[in-house]
């Protein structure tokens, strides 16, 4: 089957042609490292994980790049409300997501350009823009024409005034036209600043994408990747700022675009009480259970956030390791994943129909007979978690799962052990009262006893 992606320019499903059938190159708008990421935050990269994963198994090299911004206001005004220099802020930021990233299964791009490391390349592409008549300065500001660049709208699908009234545009003396925006900015002596033609200052946000996937991936590649609220401005400035500077050469052939989060049915905010970021999550459910709720919904579809909801996906990822533990007593073979997952995946990153799939293939894995086909069906199975980034963990240890700082019930899995043990013990002398009594202590504090021929096994429930 062709892989099919929907591309937000053209508003439909396209095959995917790379530019470069040997090379496939995408960029994804990264985080602006001045606080803890959220939930918000942490899909795309999901998302746009799953799609690395599969290209990677499509295609023979693929070049992942995805941005750190780490200069911009929202980071100068945190900063300096937490008394730290930038740098330790942005350094401290950037460790904090690439930990919270990873406890989400998500790998790490090929390539991560930091802003701050491509100044000169943005200065460069600014001076490209302002000899092209695209750009002008004024007032120590360097903005983009934007009624030089006819088109500007199309990906936003809006005509230029009807963008400037949704909009909240600056509306400032130095500019020509109140759809302009800026491409470099001055600083004054307490913020951070470079040299350049227009004076001590530092980049707008947009330039500083359009300069970064130019530098790594060229004036043209094939797919570009962000939230839906990123179509405008951003990245409609980023197609206006490279298509100019590059003599009105193509940008990105499909921009893909992931619907907006929402938690209990409203808008995430701290004054309502429903912000979460992936730090706090992370101590109620393992990440692959926050993963897995988040690829149970369309990526191009809009994700109510409950924590009901991330129950229910940790119990789905406890079936499917129920069923490779059921066959922890033969060897996974070596498998493809199944067809079905990864016709759904090339079906527009169809994550909902792919774990339909698994469940499918976990299904026939528990009511496998011969040897041989329960260990092509777990391979199977492991080989189509892979695909989308779950099943990636040991079986026991994924039911040992505790909540941080406190283990089910107040025990922790020392303790559980020696009440199993004691509860063997009282079987073996034929206590059977003392053996319910302690299994019935276990299920209280959510952990549930499973006897087979050869021991006692145990899952904690929560």
């Amino acid at each position: 089957m062709t892989l099919r992606l929907y591309n937000t320019l053209s508003r439909k499903k396209e095959d995917f042609v790379p530019l470069d059938p040997d090379h496939v190159r995408m960029y994804v708008c990264g985080p602006t490292v001045y606080d803890l990421a959220h939930i918000g935050n942490a899909r795309p990269v999901v998302i746009f994980d799953v799609l690395y994963r599969l290209l990677k198994s499509e295609f023979a090299r693929v070049t992942y790049v995805r941005n750190i911004t780490d200069v911009d206001d929202k980071i100068i005004v945190a900063a300096r409300d937490k008394g730290i220099a930038i740098d330790t802020l942005t350094a401290d930021t950037a460790k904090a997501f690439h930990a919270d990233m990873s406890a989400l299964g998500a790998l790490s791009p090929d390539v991560e350009p930091r802003a701050t490391q491509h100044i000169a390349q943005m200065i460069a592409m600014i001076e490209k823009l302002i000899a092209g008549g695209h750009a002008y300065a004024e007032q120590g500001h360097v903005l983009f024409d934007v009624p030089s660049m006819p088109d500007y709208g199309h990906l936003a699908n809006r005509d230029r005034r009807e963008m400037i009234a949704g909009a909240r545009v600056e509306v400032a003396p130095y500019k020509k036209d109140p759809s302009d925006f800026v491409l470099w900015k001055p600083s004054t002596p307490e913020q951070p600043g470079w040299d350049s033609p227009w004076g001590r200052g530092r980049p707008g946000w947009h330039i500083e994408c359009s300069a970064m996937s130019e530098t790594h991936l060229g004036e043209s590649f094939d797919i570009h990747g962000g939230g839906l609220d990123l179509i405008f401005p951003h990245h409609e400035n980023e197609i206006a700022q490279s298509t100019c500077a590059h003599g009105g050469k193509p940008f990105v052939r499909y921009w893909m675009h992931n619907g907006y989060l929402t938690v209990n049915g409203e808008k995430m905010s701290k004054s309502l009480g429903n912000f979460f970021t992936v730090r706090d999550l992370l101590a109620k459910a393992p990440g692959e259970a926050i993963r897995f709720y988040m690829l149970g919904t369309h990526y191009r579809q809009p994700l109510d956030w409950t924590l009901d909801g991330l129950t229910e996906a940790k119990r789905g990822l406890d079936r499917l390791y129920g069923a490779l533990r059921g066959a922890c007593d033969i060897k996974a073979a070596e498998s493809d994943a199944p067809a079905g997952v990864r016709a759904a995946l090339e079906d527009d990153l169809n994550t909902p129909l792919a774990i339909a799939q698994l469940h499918e293939t976990a299904t026939a894995l528990n009511k496998a007979v011969p040897n041989e086909e329960r260990a092509a069906l777990k391979g199977a199975l492991v080989a189509g978690g892979a695909l989308i980034g779950v099943l990636q963990q040991d079986v026991e240890d994924w039911f040992k799962w505790a909540p941080e700082g406190a283990a089910a019930g107040g025990l922790d899995e020392t303790r559980i052990n020696d009440l199993i043990a004691a509860r063997a013990q009282a079987r073996k002398d034929r206590n059977f009262a003392e053996a319910d009594r302690i299994r019935d202590e276990l299920a209280s504090a959510g952990v549930v006893l499973e006897d087979k021929a050869d021991g006692t096994i145990w899952r904690r429930t929560g």
